[in-house]
């Protein structure tokens, strides 16, 4: 269809055989009009291809993978992705079976290694991706697959220090501890018996826990011994960070002690400088340097921010490094097929800047969704083909979600623009000040409200899904995001190459004594990446896939109406599209 093809998946929660077999994915490769055959991902797959073959204006193609947690979006993304991978590359007759082999294996175990160190197992899901992501299946002029390469967005690093109650931290953790060999262990300092406190649940056990799935991956795609073994010293050293705590010290202007250390005992022999850097700040006052104890919470604050700095740049180290081995040279391929797998929409009993951040991202799809889908639908010759095959069509109300949109990122008055200011201005934050400022500058725009009676400060936004409330109590701090400078001098010092790579050409944030500070905040960072990820949607076919998750409990043949009847709240392409999905 002119507006893109759209499938409705739904989750089965029990293994079906064959059905993604590589009998199936040439059927569907094969079959003169796939879209008479039974409805399939494959489906899809194939007709975003022949759009590529066929040169069809715009010639790159994007699969857009929506639904909520534990709908099974990662499981299609893989299917999407080795469909491609066998489609596109064993083909090929240009190539060596040597190098076509190579290419697919290179691009599908990019996966394994995302996963890894992106999901974690939440009360929903039990490989939940907690980062969205982007990939582009590069094809020659030929049409065969030649590489890809990798985009991702907002990282739930905060799981490495706190993990929600009764869900795990990222899987890398738990493979670790279960598949690693004992010299490895011993290496690791993580010892037989030992806990870790950022590391819960750990002896459920789960089909993820594959470690040597992950080190294989790793080493096809050129991640050397050495290098693993400087990686997985690091993501050690985080869980034993984990395990540091503090007591007070024994006058108001002495530093804070590792805990027990003033009743003589030890914590396993922290160094001194990692020590220092948790306890004591470095306050720049002119020329002159100052040195200042840290509070009790600080110093654990401080431990927080360091793991998930580390955390965060070697996820992006990864990133990098996986794109470097599967991207194909420029002039080795001319188009692409991209894949989007992105959070679903969020609504907890406590939201913060997480969860606005990504509902933003699900608005902006939304809206492209609206305009891609539905408004071609009922404003091209859809509803006429309807009707001359008996099919009753109504025109369906959809909702433009601009207004929301404007209050989220209007310029200068949005939610977005105002936080940065906040942020940017060196002052303590105040939840109180601005919620205030809120309501005086959008106390009129009609997607935002506020409960009078509520003692934390929050507000409101109606979404296109509904309404979501957010704590701005912490909202200035996560969009600082700020790094002591101690933190980064002791990470550029390290002994360990890898840390010593990733941050050597980092500055440390250096807070201006007034004004307004440099740092890029991460609604900026997001906002930014965001933009540049719709500008590629804009600019290609895209194809819908509405992942469905038929109960809240994952059974197997147990479909509640709530979710199957009907698509529940807050998933992307939402209530709207449904009277049309029926048909396609």
């Amino acid at each position: 269809m002119p507006a893109g093809c759209t499938l409705v998946a739904l989750n089965p929660f029990q293994p079906i055989p064959d059905l993604y077999s590589l009998d199936v994915m040439r059927e569907y490769h094969s079959a003169p009009q796939p879209q008479e055959a039974k409805p399939h991902i494959f489906i899809v797959a194939e007709e975003a291809y022949r759009n590529v073959q066929g040169q069809l204006e715009p010639v790159n193609q994007s699969l857009v993978v929506s639904g909520e947690s534990g709908a099974g979006k990662t499981w299609t993304s893989r299917c999407l992705m080795k469909y491609y991978a066998t489609v596109a590359a064993s083909s090929s007759v240009l190539k060596s079976q040597d190098a076509v082999d190579r290419i697919e294996k290179r691009v599908l175990d990019s996966n394994p290694i995302m996963e890894a160190f992106g999901n974690a197992c939440t009360l929903r899901n039990h490989n939940s991706s907690r980062f969205g992501k982007y990939i582009q299946l590069q094809l020659d002029r030929s049409h065969f697959l030649v590489g890809a390469s990798v985009q991702t967005y907002l990282l739930e690093k905060t799981r490495v220090a706190c993990q929600p109650a009764n869900e795990r931290n990222f899987h890398i953790f738990y493979q670790m501890m279960k598949g690693a060999s004992s010299e490895q262990k011993k290496e690791w300092k993580m010892g037989h018996g030992q806990s870790f406190n950022w590391l819960p649940k750990a002896q459920k056990t789960l089909e993820e826990d594959c470690f040597q799935e992950t080190v294989e991956a790793m080493s096809h795609l050129g991640i050397k011994s050495d290098k693993q073994a400087e990686i997985f010293r690091i993501l050690a050293g985080i869980l034993q960070l984990g395990n540091i705590t503090f007591d007070p010290p024994a006058k108001e202007s002495e530093p804070c002690v590792l805990e027990g250390q003033s009743k003589g005992k030890s914590q396993g022999g922290i160094p001194e400088e990692l020590q220092a850097c948790l306890a004591v700040r470095t306050l720049v006052a002119g020329k002159q340097s100052i040195l200042k104890p840290c509070s009790l919470s600080d110093c654990g604050v401080r431990r927080d921010c360091l793991a998930k700095v580390v955390y965060a740049h070697l996820f992006e180290w990864l990133t990098s490094f996986i794109n470097r081995s599967i991207c194909a040279d420029n002039s080795a391929w001319c188009n692409f097929i991209g894949l989007l797998d992105v959070y679903g929409f969020e609504c907890f009993q406590r939201n913060n800047l997480e969860q606005l951040c990504i509902n933003y991202a699900n608005e902006k799809l939304q809206q492209h969704f609206v305009a891609h889908y539905l408004r071609a639908q009922q404003v091209g010759v859809q509803p006429e083909e309807y009707v001359s095959e008996g099919l009753e069509w109504s025109f369906v109300r959809y909702q433009d979600n601009q207004s929301c949109l404007d209050l989220i990122e209007g310029n200068p008055t949005g939610v977005f623009p105002l936080l940065n200011e906040e942020s940017r201005l060196n002052r303590a934050s105040d939840a109180g000040k601005f919620g205030a400022r809120l309501q005086k500058e959008l106390g009129d725009h009609g997607s935002i409200s506020w409960d009078k009676f509520s003692q934390e400060p929050h507000f409101s936004v109606t979404h296109y899904a509904g309404p979501v409330s957010y704590q701005i109590q912490g909202m200035m701090e996560k969009n600082k995001d700020p790094v002591p400078p101690e933190i980064i001098a002791l990470l550029q010092a390290s002994a360990n190459p890898l840390l010593g790579q990733v941050f050597g050409d980092q500055e440390a944030d250096s807070t201006a004594p007034r004004g307004l500070s440099k740092v890029v905040t991460v609604v900026a960072k997001f906002k930014n990446s965001l933009e540049s990820l719709m500008k590629i949607l804009h600019s290609t076919t895209p194809h819908y896939t509405r992942c469905i998750k038929p109960n809240p409990d994952c059974k197997p043949l147990t479909f509640h109406k709530r979710e199957v009847g009907g698509p529940a709240p807050g998933t992307l392409l939402g209530p709207l599209m449904f009277s049309l999905i029926l048909f396609v």
